[in-house]
């Protein structure tokens, strides 16, 4: 008899674990999360379509991270978001590329080495970036043999960070950009106030439309202490933590404080498939006011799973191809 009451007691303060647990999760997925701001123009609008960010100025197209591409990302594929990389000279200057040397945009095999920060900005104007450019269509290199003024009037030399700013500050304004800042250190410091010193003296109208992304943890603390006014991209251990406590229904406590979350469709860990395309992390990172944006997509069937999800924004490296699903639901 004392065991039969024993083992009933201990069922019920096993119940009652697990009631205790239920309400403290039902709890914390009720209380309002605290918006990371107020007003992010990175958030499309209720039931509008995702926005096409030009991944490198779209690279499909036009030699990437150029001038040229990004004039045609903005007038003729009418994108909503210009994404980019940042690399430090060896005189100071801010240049776009992803790459940390220049050799597979600008120079011919067997090149040694152009690395950007061993180079000053008028040394690395002396490069043709799209020397290595194929048409996608012809297989040909059509910029290969552009003479001098050929290459400044097209726009492929290579495109300091203040230029593409002015290209289109006066024309459109509400013009958005995803920015990585690639070197660490003090280098990506310097980097981060010459962006800040940008947007406050020359573009101001453009201080809420730039967005910098990091993948140097101590970069990302720079920007978080001594330029708190830019917004800032999830860094990878930001972005893990989010989706960790959304998978989990924890979400309360993310500690999210980052603008954009800029993920791949999934990831894949020690074999392990993780799909990032569930709508919960979406309307969940909605709940904070944080834009959900998706690299690097340049499948048409992926670009509409995304839509259907209510993606904020899909990065492409074809924003032709993105355009034209784009037309299929408007």
């Amino acid at each position: 008899m004392k065991k039969e009451k024993k083992k009933g007691r201990g069922w019920k303060i096993f119940l009652g674990i697990l009631a205790a647990l239920a309400l403290f999760w039902t709890v914390i997925n009720l209380i309002p999360p605290k918006k990371v701001m107020e007003n992010n123009p990175f958030l499309k609008e209720e039931k509008a379509l995702p926005m096409i960010a030009a991944h490198r100025g779209g690279g499909v197209s036009n030699p990437e991270n150029t001038l040229m591409a990004f004039r045609a990302a903005v007038n003729e594929f009418k994108i909503d978001i210009c994404e980019t990389d940042l690399w430090m000279t060896a005189d100071g200057h801010l240049v776009y590329s992803h790459d940390g040397k220049i050799n597979r945009m600008a120079c011919p095999e067997g090149t040694p080495d152009v690395v950007i920060a061993e180079h000053t900005l008028a040394e690395l104007r002396s490069y043709n970036m799209g020397y290595n450019f194929a048409d996608p269509k012809t297989g040909e290199y059509p910029y290969r043999n552009a003479t001098e003024e050929e290459q400044l009037a097209k726009g492929l030399k290579i495109l300091e960070f203040e230029e593409l700013l002015a290209e289109f500050y006066d024309t459109h304004k509400d013009l958005l950009f995803i920015i990585e800042i690639k070197n660490g250190g003090d280098t990506g410091r310097e980097a981060a106030r010459i962006i800040d010193k940008a947007l406050t003296e020359r573009f101001p109208d453009y201080r809420q439309n730039v967005v910098i992304g990091t993948f140097h943890p101590e970069i990302e603390q720079d920007l978080a202490e001594n330029h708190p006014n830019l917004m800032r991209g999830a860094s990878t251990s930001g972005a893990a933590k989010f989706v960790v406590t959304q998978m989990l229904g924890v979400n309360l406590f993310s500690g999210a404080d980052f603008s954009c979350l800029q993920i791949p469709m999934e990831y894949n860990i020690k074999g392990i498939r993780l799909d990032l395309t569930w709508k919960t992390y979406i309307d969940r990172a909605h709940r904070r006011n944080i834009a959900v944006q998706f690299w690097t997509i340049n499948d048409a069937d992926d670009m509409r799973f995304l839509i259907e999800r209510g993606a904020d924004a899909i990065m492409t490296d074809d924003p032709q191809l993105l355009m034209s699903v784009l037309e299929e639901y408007r």
